[in-house]
């Protein structure tokens, strides 16, 4: 793995890399015409089996699932079925584009979710952007799906819409952009600290950006084990903090300022990281959003998450030369990737194998934590804190984990072993795999040149 102190290419160098992607994509998108699609996943020996899968025979499933609604997890694919919804009013790091350009994005998301967990996702871009006829809308999707994913919803309104569904919805209600970023950073953070030797209840954590992923991240140190008054919050107007009564109409940031900040400091970034231990950075992209010289006033062996895409709040080596002994991004050209694709297909996949009712912040940390091992297994180093996307074996651990917890907080219903979890894990996520790989190999998925 690459030294990131080696400066390999130029900043010029840097920005056509990250530039290449969107150009492929303007290619490929137009060539495949989308990114998914529905294939059967029963056997069609003839076409005498149609009247098993159809009518007449199907009437005998539904009478079943009538007596039983509960059977519908047997007898369908709700099991293994989310939606990926979204208004199109936080579209990456694009803002309000609404719901059409935003479905190429929810597509990735249904991919991603099948290639690496296994689970058959179906995107859903809502024409509408008030939360009230979202959630009604969402509600009345339940019959059909074993899981909710919240996708790109411009905040505050995206705190409310996601407390309100796991409130009224009897399947897992999850938004990636707060519960997935949360768990990946606190995987990260379980093993930088073990590199540095240093303990979550004892570290001043500064978190750049107070929106949607960095309250959750923020919240999920806290349950963790870190403590409230040792976090700093700061936005585009400065430190969080008691006197910020501008943000009293923002429950979550208001609530921030009460319980963080036991010092009360004032001012910027600048200040907040004096004597830091870590920065958290989710906000807006770089280079030099965050100076050397503020990184340079933190602790001994600082560490810095600066995770804004396409380009970091600061690059790395500039971070390395101020005295950050462990840097990670959110770019997989250089080392300690937090991607949020490292959370979501595991932990679905662990919920959705037993049945599970909600996603609660123990599975979250439950699956941080299978992370985090799974990296410290193969060996830690300041390169290596977190695996890689391309290691499967990561999602069927997390799966594990999160099916194991909500056994335990009695959310599930149905019970699976340790061992009945893996199994199952592998065989839907490793199937997925081979596949693809044969229908690339005879051509079904045709060749891009």
């Amino acid at each position: 793995m690459k030294k990131i102190k080696e400066k390999k290419f130029t900043k010029e160098e840097l920005i056509a890399k990250a530039n290449k992607p969107a150009e492929d994509a303007m290619k490929m998108h137009p060539f495949y015409k989308g990114k998914i699609e529905i294939v059967p996943k029963a056997c069609i020996r003839n076409y005498d089996d149609f009247a098993i899968w159809y009518t007449p025979g199907v009437a005998a499933v539904c009478k079943d699932i009538h007596k039983n609604p509960e059977k519908v997890f047997e007898h369908t694919n709700k099991a293994n079925t989310i939606a990926v919804v979204s208004d199109g009013t936080r579209i990456l790091g694009l803002g309000d584009i609404g719901p059409e350009a935003g479905l190429p994005v929810m597509e990735g998301k249904a991919m991603l979710f099948k290639y690496l967990g296994g689970v058959d996702a179906v995107p859903i871009c809502l024409n509408t952007k008030d939360p009230e006829e979202f959630i009604k809308t969402v509600v009345y999707l339940e019959p059909s799906f074993g899981g909710i994913n919240l996708e790109d919803i411009e905040q505050p309104k995206c705190f409310y819409i996601l407390d309100e569904l796991r409130k009224r919805m009897s399947i897992p209600v999850w938004h990636d952009d707060q519960q997935g970023t949360a768990t990946v950073c606190l995987a990260g953070l379980i093993n930088a600290l073990k590199i540095v030797g240093k303990k979550i209840s004892d570290v001043k954590i500064v978190l750049l950006g107070a929106g949607a992923a960095n309250i959750r991240i923020g919240t999920l140190y806290i349950k963790y084990g870190a403590k409230p008054g040792n976090l700093i919050y700061v936005d585009s107007k400065g430190i969080l903090h008691k006197g910020r009564t501008d943000l009293q109409n923002h429950r979550e940031k208001w609530h921030m300022c009460q319980i963080t900040n036991e010092k009360q400091i004032t001012g910027g970034l600048k200040e907040a990281l004096v004597g830091a231990d870590v920065l958290s950075a989710a906000s807006t992209p770089g280079p030099d959003v965050v100076k050397k010289e503020w990184v340079s006033q933190m602790n001994k062996d600082a560490i810095v998450f600066v995770t804004a895409n396409p380009i970091p709040e600061m690059w790395p080596w500039d971070a390395k030369e101020a005295g950050a002994r462990i840097v990670a991004t959110g770019r997989s050209d250089f080392p300690n990737q937090v991607n949020n694709s490292l959370g979501f297909p595991g932990i679905f996949r662990g919920a959705l194998d037993v049945y599970a009712k909600t996603i609660t912040d123990e599975m979250c940390i439950a699956a941080a934590e299978a992370l985090a091992k799974y990296a410290e297994k193969k060996g830690l180093s300041e390169d290596y804190i977190i695996p890689l996307m391309s290691e499967p074996d990561v999602f069927v651990e997390e799966a594990v984990a999160v099916g194991l917890m909500a056994i335990k907080q009695k959310i599930a219903r149905r019970e699976l072993t340790e061992k009945e979890l893996r199994k199952s894990a592998q065989e839907k996520i490793y199937r997925v795999i081979e596949d693809t790989k044969l229908r690339m190999k005879k051509g079904i998925i045709k060749k891009f040149e």
